[in-house]
């Protein structure tokens, strides 16, 4: 999965909250994000913040489905867990025993558990908080599609859990 499909299987009423959500901790990003959506639209992005909030996050939406934007999903993605719930990160780099500090990881290519345990380690996350579903969900699908993840079981996991 490449984070431009993350954002293609995402609701338009998720993807709203998500948007919403770096718009008012990461401006400088959500101004990234809304001029990529404008730059496929073919539109200035003074346009696109006209838009009243909904309609701009299903644009936005939209523009991050396409392959040409997987690099800036991949940032907003990363920004949204990195700045917005970085206790989900945390715990999740945490239960596969990775290194990390404050989310970032400290190898470039982490080697993936062994498939038994990383089913394991998937269920027991999945099983956290039940308000925090959605965004559980969305990191397992975030960190997978990152560049530097390429754990084909993990995917299959996450395909087969769709």
């Amino acid at each position: 999965m490449k984070p431009n499909q993350v954002f293609g299987r995402m609701s338009p009423e998720r993807a709203e909250r998500v948007l919403n959500a770096i718009l008012e901790e990461s401006p400088a990003v959500y101004t990234q994000a809304v001029a990529a959506a404008a730059a496929t639209m073919k539109a200035r992005p003074q346009f696109m913040m006209k838009q009243p909030k909904d309609k701009r996050a299903k644009l936005i939406r939209q523009a991050l489905s396409r392959v040409a934007a997987s690099p800036i999903a991949e940032e907003i993605l990363a920004t949204y867990f990195l700045e917005m719930r970085k206790d989900l990160l945390t715990e999740w780099l945490d239960a596969l025993g990775l290194e990390h500090e404050e989310g970032v990881l400290k190898t470039d290519t982490p080697d993936a558990p062994a498939q038994a345990e990383l089913q394991k380690l998937v269920d027991a996350y999945r099983k956290g908080d039940g308000d925090e579903a959605d965004d559980r969900e969305l990191l397992l699908q975030a960190f997978a599609a990152q560049s530097a993840i390429d754990w084909p079981d993990f995917e299959a996991m996450l395909e087969g859990a769709s």
